[in-house]
């Protein structure tokens, strides 16, 4: 085998000892109790129990048309002693009990055939999404746009209350992939393109999926999963599933941190990037696995490949001649459970590399230890089922409220020429692709795994033309589509009577024209081009040469570019994908019976060639030809990362700090005046950036630090505070060490801001 001599050599230059870094506290503290379990388990486990363990198939592998199937069960948990199921049973969301019933009867075969309990896994992405009935809150980047965690923290909640509710104690989630280029299908999936955002949200709702406890996962919450470790949102084509180019400094400082932060807050279990990064796939990546995750944070969870995943390094990648070889590469890189869905061969392969040295045994009993930990965690050993009818609470009213509310924090107002809001007994015409269609608000995870309009799911709940038709009045909202979505291909639209619309449009008084994408996930939603089609732009064309003002509702997954046609609108909402209650939290929102408060959480480009982050590096922008860098300049985008409007008017002021110097250790505490100096009560969404102005590296222009959500009646005020750790200013030097600079800092909110002075230079 070619690869053989490569792979033991490269062994003989690692050290799998589980806690190689004695410096650093645990990031989950050990439970004596449970790691005497996990020990006493192990030792009764021959090789082919580990290797069991250590791999997860697809439920089709257990089930045929009329539910499980008890030979397969048989052949899969009786020889193969598989550890862990995943998916969706059928490929579409099921009923609560149905879902119960399978994941029962599969934890009864695993106990009965190996005496271990199986973990069971679910893409749960913005709610229960594979349970019929379940809760939908707004997809990930909504949730990023209300700027406020609490929302995050719900979904996490009321996610884990109703998954458990169905037997499942797994979920894939949160997604923590930093959304850096607008042209990638998973950026609605993100919580937007900045680290110190994503961290805020990805904490909150882990935390809220698991509970206080990460050794004891309580009867209502689950384990969560972190995907996709790392650097899966900045493909270098802007394609799914491709490689990633970037520099050590932005590895470590943006998309290494909300990692970081969700595993120190306990989070069990990571799933990994199925691209490379800087040439090297990430699942045989021992440097970012093992050495960054499991060594550098001394964190013993377990990490868990993507879709099949192993086999692209053979397959894809070529990094090895066959399945044996990429096994050996991606366990000793740090792999502990391998999602192959369709294969139990993956069992002899894995096995065969062991007998033949390519993997160690210790490498195989630590990868098993954090398999089995995990399962105590849960309770599994102790209850593999339970009593699913106790939780009443599944698809309350009150869960669809925290919905409700999210979806109405996370629909962002970008501009307003006076149409908004729209005046009661106004003639509405209701245009566009995305007008009367559920699937475009909700996305992809949702029911399946494109997204569905099946009524079935979806009819109980109203699309923009149905919500609007409810506030407005039936006789008040007309509907003629203009463009339709072609239900065979997710990206392609169709013409559908442009000109009955521009006919209806002349008898309106405003235009509502609901423009953006249908639903796509993963590879599927690959594009070639990021601007919006040119039927929905003449669609827009048209019904603006009627004169009439036109409020142009985007429904989008990502940005598509609209700069020809944004002047032809005098309002312009991006609702992104709010999912089953976006439809009713927009017509709230137009008609002026709630207040918009949602800003942009990643950057809205303009130009097709000009793809920009907030966080641009002050050189980008060069303001005279001697290269004079310009801190206050803005990049040509459509609106900038944070852009929000609202119907009253925020008024900042007094701007301070607690101390004029600092060094590493300090902490900034900062202190602003805000007031509601509009007629209409509202929530402002405080943000807070920094700018080092003279630094060894090259500065980004700005970064988020901080911010804060405040409810503000008409006229009322209030003192904002916001708190930064100097440390948190520090970069990573050519060196790889922490940097925090002597020098100047600048701190803006809005029109407001001071400049501090860093007294010394530290390096860590």
């Amino acid at each position: 085998m070619k690869n053989t001599s490569r792979i033991l050599i490269a062994l003989a230059a690692i050290s799998f000892l589980v806690s190689c870094n004695n410096q650093v506290a645990p990031a989950i503290p050990a439970d004596k109790g449970i790691e005497a379990k996990v020990e006493k388990t192990l030792k009764g486990m021959d090789l082919d129990a580990k290797i069991g363990q250590m791999v997860q198939l697809n439920i089709d592998l257990v089930t045929d048309d009329k539910g499980l199937d008890e030979a397969k069960m048989a052949r899969v948990f009786g020889h193969w002693k598989i550890g862990s199921i995943l998916n969706v049973y059928k490929g579409q969301a099921q009923t609560r009990e149905k879902t119960a019933e399978l994941i029962s009867g599969i934890q009864e075969a695993s106990m009965k055939y190996i005496g271990i309990p199986c973990i069971y896994g679910l893409d749960m992405i913005h709610g229960a999404s594979y349970l019929s009935e379940a809760t939908f809150f707004p997809q990930e980047v909504n949730i990023a746009a209300t700027f406020d965690p609490v929302h995050a923290e719900n979904m996490g909640r009321v996610m884990a209350y109703e998954t458990r509710a169905a037997m499942c104690p797994w979920i894939f989630s949160p997604v923590m992939d930093l959304g850096r280029d607008p042209r990638w299908p998973r950026l609605w999936e993100s919580f937007g393109e900045d680290a110190y955002l994503q961290s805020v949200m990805a904490v909150a709702e882990t935390k809220a999926v698991q509970g206080e406890d990460p050794n004891e996962i309580g009867p209502e919450k689950v384990a969560a999963c972190l995907k996709h470790y790392m650097a899966y949102g900045a493909p270098w084509t802007g394609k799914d599933r491709t490689p990633a180019i970037l520099s050590e400094q932005d590895m470590r400082e943006k998309f290494f941190r909300p990692f970081k932060e969700s595993i120190e807050a306990g989070a069990l279990s990571v799933m990994v990037n199925s691209a490379s990064v800087n040439g090297v796939p990430t699942h045989a990546n021992k440097t970012l696995l093992t050495d960054w995750l499991k060594d550098g944070l001394n964190w013993d969870g377990m990490i868990v490949t993507d879709w099949a995943d192993v086999n692209n390094l053979f397959t894809r990648e070529h990094i090895a001649a066959d399945r044996k070889e990429a096994l050996a590469l991606a366990i000793n890189a740090g792999i502990d459970m391998v999602m192959e869905p369709y294969d139990t061969l993956c069992c002899v392969d894995l096995k065969a590399a062991v007998e033949e040295k390519l993997i160690p045994m210790s490498r195989i009993d630590d990868a098993v230890r954090r398999v089995i930990r995990l399962k105590y965690r849960l309770g599994l050993f102790e209850n593999p089922v339970w009593d699913t009818s106790a939780y009443d609470k599944y698809a309350s009213e009150d869960f669809a409220a925290q919905a409700r509310q999210a979806a109405l924090e996370s629909e962002v107002l970008l501009k307003n020429e006076g149409v908004l809001p729209i005046k009661k007994g106004s003639r509405i015409l209701v245009t566009g692709p995305c007008a009367n269609y559920m699937r475009s608000l909700s996305g992809g995870w949702s029911y399946t795994w494109q997204g569905t309009n099946d009524p079935a799911y979806v009819g109980r709940f109203n699309t923009i033309y149905e919500a609007l038709s409810n506030k407005f009045g039936s006789d008040k909202v007309r509907y003629v589509p203009g463009v339709v979505f072609d239900e065979s291909n997710w990206q392609v639209d169709k013409e559908q009577g442009i000109s009955a619309a521009v006919s209806a449009a002349r008898q309106a008084d405003v235009v509502v024209a609901c423009l953006g994408e249908n639903s796509y996930c993963e590879t599927p939603g690959n594009i070639d081009d990021l601007n919006l089609s040119e039927n929905q732009k003449e669609l827009l064309k048209a019904v603006a040469s009627c004169g009439k003002p036109v409020v142009l509702v985007l429904n989008e997954g990502r940005p598509r570019i609209i700069g020809d046609i944004e002047p032809l609108a005098q309002a312009v909402v991006d609702v992104m994908l709010p999912s089953n209650y976006g439809a009713d939290a927009l017509a709230e929102l137009l008609s002026g019976d709630a207040n918009f408060s949602a800003k942009l959480p990643f950057t809205y480009p303009k130009h097709i060639n000009s793809l920009h982050t907030y966080d641009y590096k002050v050189s980008e922008l060069v303001s005279t030809m001697v290269g004079d860098y310009n801190y206050d300049a803005v990049m040509d985008v459509q609106w900038p990362f944070g852009t929000g409007l609202s119907y009253t008017s925020f008024e900042y002021s007094d701007l301070r700090c607690n101390k004029a110097e600092f060094k590493s250790g300090d902490v900034l505490e900062f202190e602003l005046a805000l007031k509601n100096v509009g007629e209409m009560a509202g929530k402002e969404a405080v943000l807070l950036y920094s700018s080092d102005m003279v630094a060894s590296l090259v500065p980004d222009v700005r970064r988020l630090r901080a911010f804060d959500k405040v409810s503000l009646e008409p006229g009322e005020s209030c003192l904002v505070k916001l708190s930064v750790p100097a440390d948190d200013l520090a970069f990573v030097g050519l060196d790889g060490k922490w940097h925090l600079e002597k020098g100047s800092f600048r701190f803006a909110v809005a029109n407001c801001s001071i400049t501090l002075e860093c007294t010394e230079t530290t390096i860590k």
